[in-house]
């Protein structure tokens, strides 16, 4: 019993709300401290040019610090796509310093560089077109990116540190290759051996932080470094803390601070007028990232805006990949070249799923299924939390509650519906469980300082680690879901990985020590990339328990770069309030601009029981979101949709509903976002990069470039006010179908009802007409079009369809993707990739806003068709199109 009330103890210590204290300041982490302490002023690197080596693919030369005589080497990368990569290290190092791998999608290519000139000051090399020079100068080292007269981006121009280095023999002499602070190299606290609280970092290898500093001349917005519960633009960090990067197990976290999170994504996007461009900061250690900002003229000076940002890592090497835009679709393709796309998932990852801590027992299982029939409410998923394995074995079932899992699932199969079972990094210690022997016995766990199998605690109780950076483990464990591994599986169960920062209750900040070992390298070196591996291993098992066939679905709660090709994230333990509510589109909107599109919130909160109002108002925002799953803590009453009285039933249905019919829209763009990188939902400037209004709005936002959401997340809201942009641009109430002009603020009174949606003039979005119990249901139902005239009279969009469920739309080019144009009153289909036939119909199109009834008086059509004039719409019915065929509709 002990391991249980342990664990039992900690969860009631900590649900109230974050114990700050567990977790460290910039002040209680040695590292950063001492590199906060440096202040701008002169370098003591120089640049040795007479070392510059040039090849195809790199230039090198060499760095000297002059104090010390320590050599590092430098390299430089021309990259195709308008990006360029810097890596810094030792030049001769002692012991080998951790380079990240498996992130990187292939080895980048690089284009060749030439020398333009060069003198004892530095050298100019070329970066291809426009004018694009990188700027070497010797002394002091710095770094410039330049385009015609215009600074791009400077390296190193502030502060004196690119590289603070320290190194230990295997003698246990200390060798300080670099000290930046004095002349006199003398000891630091927390250099040698670091205690927080009561746990000590032993730190064999001595120190080893690296840090680099980033100036942006004329940019006042950057955005990214997720995950936080902070606004979207990143704020000035100058006399708090600086935004920290390391995955963290944090119980109902607090708003707006920059503590570390469940995720760490080291890429930053910084925004202008006139160019966007990102930084990707290659480095699985715990980071920290200090941003200082000057906006023209607010103290009075005409100064120009400058941002500044300042990259602080415990260990690794500096490997840092300058994405040079210059528009904001063209960093999502420069960043998606380097560490891929969002993993395409099923259709039915994206429809609506029931979670909570934990459903009791099939019968349980199977009252709520049967509950959201009986209201009329769809749903594609249910989810079983920690309590539905034996023992909290993962891999297994409680025998008592859930004895027929089979029966279970296929009870749901029935109904086209599926489960997700919680499979998390920790492993039982108990001589009785399979997976634990197994792993033990081939050595498979991490192991801690003196080389035995680490151990912490976690929800079984005392718990082993497996070791996920060592494929030998992966492999294995991606076998462990085949369906003769995991007993009681079915081809309807899919996976959710909680935990994996890795969480340890007992350990530092909840989490491995950063002396244990993975192989030859400290838990330090990769901690931010432990979460990956677990979601990737686990990815893969689910492909190829179906011999390769089937599109996996794994939720994760850490992640770092790269994660978006192995599945969703959700933003962890939030709680039932508002401003959870509010904070949970700035979030999502983060992720997307690094990649991550497959993101949610809990709705209603995970902690504390949400009010009837509070939790209509999340559902309507969450079936906006792109995962949408409803979740609570085992402690907070039960909330399924209709336990809040008819009428708030009838409002989260609605909610629902409005999800699945969009469903074509939602597939159409997470296929678009898994082809180009392009975020799934994305902040308003990312599409109107030039209006400085769309800047710095987080409570509204575009699923695509069509539609616009203002979710309302006020507690007694009479009205919201929405941005729209775009001068010269229309947008449709897609409720009402009212016409508003953009580049104006509106004013939206609003209802318990109201869900302020707009359609951008201009677009064709396709929906479905008739909504089912599961989007599998729906799958072969004809289609909808909704064509929203431009103040031209001209609409263009997609329609994407496949078997929502395989790879064969990659691997036998299996899918229908077609043009859709509107023009002079004619409808056209046409090809846009090769594809193959499906027979998929269009049964309904609604003509939006370009015609008034006198215009449609005597009109002939091959179609029936008739008029709204109180909406203008024209709505023809039946066209008899196939979605997959050529086709034109004309209205004569």
């Amino acid at each position: 019993m002990v391991p249980v009330l342990v664990a039992l103890l900690f969860l009631c210590l900590c649900a109230e709300a974050v114990d700050r204290s567990n977790f460290k300041t910039c002040d209680q982490s040695s590292f950063c401290k001492r590199q906060r302490e440096l202040k701008p002023g002169q370098s003591p690197y120089r640049a040795l040019l007479d070392t510059l080596e040039l090849s195809d693919s790199r230039i090198t030369l060499q760095l000297i610090n002059d104090i010390n005589k320590v050599r590092l080497l430098l390299e430089l990368y021309r990259l195709q796509g308008n990006m360029t990569r810097v890596k810094i290290n030792e030049l001769k190092p002692l012991r080998p310093r951790y380079e990240v791998p498996d992130v990187l999608i292939a080895d980048p290519p690089a284009e060749p560089m030439a020398v333009v000139s060069r003198d004892e000051n530095g050298v100019v090399l070329s970066l291809g077109p426009d004018e694009q020079r990188l700027i070497v100068s010797a002394q002091p080292f710095r770094l410039d990116i330049v385009e015609g007269p215009q600074v791009l981006l400077s390296l190193n121009s502030r502060v004196s540190h690119p590289h603070n280095i320290h190194t230990h023999t295997h003698t246990h002499t200390y060798t300080h290759t670099h000290t930046p602070y004095n002349t006199e190299e003398e000891d630091k606290p927390g250099m040698w051996e670091e205690t927080f609280k009561t746990h000590s970092d032993s730190k064999p290898n001595g120190p080893t932080s690296i840090s680099l500093d980033f100036s942006f001349p004329g940019v006042e917005h950057v955005y990214g470094i997720p995950e936080h519960a902070d606004t979207l633009k990143l704020k000035n960090t100058d006399g708090g803390d600086p935004y920290r990067l390391y995955n963290l197990d944090v119980f109902q976290y607090e708003l707006h601070n920059p503590m570390a999170l469940y995720g760490a994504v080291p890429v930053l996007v910084s925004h202008n007028s006139q160019r966007t461009m990102g930084i990707f900061w290659l480095n699985a250690a715990e980071t920290w990232v200090d941003i200082s900002s000057n906006t023209a003229g607010e103290t009075g000076s005409s100064d120009a805006p400058q941002t500044d940002v300042r990259w602080v890592s415990e260990s690794g090497i500096i490997d840092v990949f300058i994405m040079l835009g210059p528009r904001p679709n063209d960093v999502f393709a420069q960043y998606a070249s380097l560490t891929g796309t969002q993993a395409f998932p099923p259709l039915t990852a994206l429809g609506y799923h029931q979670c909570r801590w934990n459903y009791n027992n099939q019968e349980d299982v199977k009252a709520v299924d049967q509950g959201f029939d009986e209201h009329d409410i769809p749903y594609d998923f249910i989810w079983l939390d920690i309590e539905h394995a034996d023992g909290k074995r993962y891999f297994t079932w409680d025998p008592q509650n859930f004895p027929q899992p089979k029966e279970m699932l296929q009870g749901l199969m029935d109904k086209k519906r599926k489960m997700v079972t919680i499979v998390d990094p920790h492993i039982r210690v108990d001589s009785g469980y399979k997976i634990h022997n197994e792993l033990r016995s081939k050595n498979l766990y991490a192991k801690n300082k003196d080389g035995a199998d680490f151990e912490g605690w976690c929800w079984p109780g005392n718990s082993g680690y497996p070791d996920f950076t060592n494929p030998e483990m992966r492999e294995w464990w991606a076998s462990r879901f085949s369906y003769n591994q995991y007993e009681g599986s079915m081809e309807n169960l899919y996976t959710w990985n909680d935990m994996n920062e890795p969480s340890v209750f007992n350990g530092p900040e909840v989490t491995m020590h950063k002396d244990a070992l993975h192989g030859s390298w400290e838990h330090r070196d990769l901690h931010n990339i432990y979460g990956l591996y677990v979601q990737k291993a686990t990815a893969e098992g689910l492909i190829q328990r179906s011999g390769g066939v089937e599109r996996p679905f794994v939720l994760t709660r850490a992640f770092f770069a790269g994660s978006q090709r192995y599945g969703a994230v959700w933003t962890g333990d939030n709680a039932a309030e508002w401003g959870h509510l509010k904070i949970s589109i700035p979030m999502c909107l983060s992720l997307g601009l690094v990649g991550i599109s497959f993101c949610g919130a809990d709705i209603g909160g995970f902690f504390k029981h949400p009010g009837p109002e509070l939790l209509v108002r999340w559902y309507q925002a969450g079936a906006y979101q792109p995962f949408f799953r409803g979740h609570a803590h085992m402690d907070t009453p039960r909330r399924e949709p209709w336990l809040f009285g008819p009428d708030n039933t009838a409002l989260i249905r609605e909610a629902i509903r409005q999800r699945y019919a969009l469903l074509p829209y939602w597939y159409q763009q997470f296929y678009n976002a898994h082809r180009t990188g392009q975020p799934v939902m994305r902040a308003l400037w990312v599409e109107y990069p030039e209006d400085q209004t769309t800047f710095a709005i987080e409570d509204e936002y575009l699923i695509g470039k069509d539609l616009l959401v203002h979710p309302v997340t006020d507690e007694g809201a009479k009205g919201v006010t929405a941005y729209l942009p775009g001068k010269g641009e229309i947008w449709y109430d897609v409720h009402t179908f009212q016409k508003h002009k953009g580049a104006q603020n509106l004013y939206i009174p609003v209802t318990m009802s109201s869900i302020p949606v707009f359609q951008r003039g201009g677009s064709i979005i396709s929906r479905k007409g008739r909504v089912r119990r599961s989007s599998t249901c729906m799958e072969n139902d004809p289609y909808t079009l909704y064509v929203a005239l431009s103040p031209e009279g001209t609409a263009e969009g997609e329609l994407y369809i496949d078997d929502f469920h395989t790879f064969n739309y990659h691997k036998e080019k299996q899918f229908i993707c077609r043009r859709l144009h509107f023009s002079d009153n004619a409808l056209t289909s046409r090809c846009g990739a090769l594809s193959s036939l499906f027979r998929q119909w269009i049964s309904l199109v609604y003509i939006i806003g370009g015609f008034i009834k006198n215009q449609i008086d005597g009109k002939e059509s091959a179609v029936e068709f008739e008029f709204d004039s109180a909406a203008s719409v024209l709505i023809l019915r039946k066209p008899g199109v196939n979605a997959g065929a050529d086709w034109t509709v004309l209205l004569q």
